[in-house]
């Protein structure tokens, strides 16, 4: 089961995590479909969560890691 929430960002709408499969998903404003990201820990998704700037955090330490 997908696990979805909003975060504070221009460019992302929602961030969803599927915990059995390691799964994130990014729902960014100006695209479509929603992006799948695999093997992603969930440590990562909280300090992507929780960082000062989402954008920032995964231009810096998500974009091009995690592809299914």
């Amino acid at each position: 089961m997908i696990e979805w929430g909003s975060v504070s960002s221009r460019a992302i709408r929602k961030i969803g995590y599927d915990a059995t499969r390691s799964r994130m998903f990014i729902d960014f404003e100006d695209s479509h479909p929603i992006y799948t990201l695999c093997g992603v820990a969930e440590s990562v998704l909280r300090d992507f969560i929780n960082s000062g700037s989402v954008g920032r955090y995964y231009h810096q330490y998500i974009k091009y890691r995690y592809q299914c």
